[in-house]
């Protein structure tokens, strides 16, 4: 097969008319060739960091939206099922991932559970790591984010880097605001990368000290304005990722966005291909193309190097999207889950007090971390409620794993005037996390999920919408198209009932990640991420 078009080499810095001769999965030759053609052949997409299961999308079904985009592989990192169903759930991904050309390199989720100050499903201890990591198909150790773990050498933790580097795999981090001597002692353990920094300044630190930067754009966390203007310098050492990306945003773009984006302020395109498309394939050895001769054909057409709309993809030479329309075929896949628990009353969410003030989540738009704030409580009965007018709504987390009481906690900046919003995605064990105006619609929605043994879900008094995540209680079974419309449905819902956030969902599933400063819920009560221990909900 010869493709022909203008050769963007990266790598020389050049962009010519030629031709790309592909037999047998490989590029046999590239060479000089004038014609008419104007579109562009490049290297494909790689997204650096990715837990395909916040695209709510078996990895198939990612891989039927990714390539539509010009994205070819991802490093994936499976510690979402890993922490619902331990080493089952990570093979699960990649024998699905299998199914289909799609490059998927999944590492070996480091932290199973993330801490100890949450219930998950499953373990994944220093010696489940080991035999994770003896495998082919894991690429790296996933992202330490137990970095608390790295600072005081927690022993078992210390094992799991250890057996990394016994295998020759890149270890990745996680150190959100980490910096000054305690970045210096995390970086010394053997930790590469970061997609977890939110300032310049932090950035810029962990570059000049070794590390490499993604930046990361997904559906809540967006880094991306506060990190591009590093690029020109330090492109080197620099890739692009999503870290969580939900099916409404994968139906409209992917990492050929950043690149638009990147260009669109004026940086050198060949910077900004070498972090899109090689960087990553360089940092982790993966089996991946970036148009050499003797490359596996991965390579992307697109219209322009403005707006890189993608025309077509290529992995291991097959054809997989074509003019609006992918190629991939659907495959049949069994459902797993762990979801164990039965369905609440409305009582269970009570919190009973009478506090004047109470010690409240701050969450912030397009950001993980989260402030600490002291509000007025709003007491009915001697129970602590929703207060609409302050925007200081009661949430929960509740364990999906065994019966045990909800965990109540109060939260700011959601917005909701009405009904309450629910979800089993909630990172990193997956309980069922929700937020509501009242006790009575906080039970609804939590009890609309443990009927479908995972969703996320939207009700009111008049209405209720649920999306089924059968797969694990995290994913859908069916394919991105529903689930893309089905979720946008739902957060146009969600919207209706007042939150002012954009993307309501993917804030509510972090705000039970204890990794991330500075306040967060998990099912054993309210946490302090900064101290890394619980604390209270009433102040006084």
């Amino acid at each position: 097969m010869k493709l022909q078009g203008q050769i963007v080499d990266i790598q020389n810095r050049r962009i010519y008319k030629g031709e790309v001769t592909i037999a047998h999965g490989k590029i046999t030759n590239i060479t000089e060739k004038y014609h008419s053609i104007e579109h562009y052949i490049l290297p494909g997409f790689v997204d650096a960091h990715i837990h395909i299961e916040s695209s709510m999308l078996v990895p198939s079904e990612f891989a039927h939206l990714a390539v539509a985009h010009g994205t070819v592989a991802t490093v994936s990192d499976p510690h979402e099922i890993a922490n619902v169903l331990g080493v089952e759930g990570v093979e699960f991904m990649i024998a699905n991932g299998k199914k289909v050309p799609f490059k998927f390199n999944f590492g070996a989720p480091s932290c199973v559970p993330a801490t100890d100050f949450e219930s998950a499903g499953a373990i994944i201890d220093a010696d489940g790591i080991k035999e994770l990591l003896e495998s082919p198909d894991i690429k790296y150790l996933a992202e330490m984010m137990n970095y608390p773990g790295v600072l005081f050498d927690d022993p078992e933790v210390m094992k799991k880097i250890e057996w990394a580097k016994h295998y020759n795999k890149p270890v990745d981090g996680h150190a959100p605001g980490v910096v000054g001597d305690d970045i210096t002692k995390y970086i010394k353990a053997g930790i590469t990368t970061d997609h977890e920094c939110f300032t310049y300044d932090e950035a810029l630190e962990k570059l000049q000290k070794g590390m490499k930067i993604l930046i990361r754009e997904g559906s809540a966390a967006k880094n991306f304005e506060a990190l591009i203007d590093l690029l020109p310098e330090h492109f080197e050492n620099m890739m692009f990722c999503s870290d969580d990306k939900h099916p409404d945003d994968l139906l409209l773009h992917h990492i050929n966005d950043l690149c638009a984006r990147a260009v669109a302020k004026g940086m050198d395109v060949f910077k900004v291909l070498q972090v899109a498309c090689l960087n990553p394939v360089k940092h982790y050895g993966l089996d991946v193309g970036t148009l050499n001769s003797g490359d596996a054909a991965d390579l992307i057409v697109v219209e322009d190097l403005k707006a890189f709309k993608t025309l077509q993809t290529y992995i291991d030479g097959e054809l997989v999207f074509d003019q609006g329309e992918s190629l991939l075929k659907k495959v049949t896949f069994q459902n797993l889950n762990n979801f164990n628990t039965s369905t609440k009353e409305i009582s269970e969410f009570r919190f009973p007090s009478n506090s004047k003030h109470i010690r409240v989540i701050e969450a912030l738009e397009g950001q993980l971390v989260t402030n600490e704030v002291i509000e007025e409580s709003l007491v009915e009965n001697g129970n602590v409620v929703s207060n609409i007018k302050t925007d200081v709504l009661k949430m929960t987390v509740v364990n999906r794993y065994q019966n045990l009481p909800p965990a109540i906690a109060f939260i700011k900046n959601f917005g909701l005037k009405e009904g309450a919003i629910a979800s089993s995605v909630g990172h990193d064990s997956h309980n069922i996390i929700a937020v509501g105006v009242s006790d009575e619609m906080i039970c609804k929605a939590v009890n609309l999920v443990i009927e479908h043994k995972g969703g996320i879900c939207a009700v009111s008094n008049a209405d209720e919408q649920i999306l089924p995540l059968p797969v694990a209680g995290i994913m859908s079974d069916k394919d991105g198209e529903t689930v893309g419309k089905a979720y946008a449905q739902l957060d146009k819902m969600a919207k209706q009932l007042g939150s002012t956030l954009n993307a309501p969902y993917m804030t509510l599933s972090f705000m039970a990640l204890l990794v991330i400063p500075a306040l967060k819920l998990s099912d054993k009560g309210l946490f302090n991420g900064k101290e890394f221990k619980f604390t209270t909900v009433a102040v006084d």
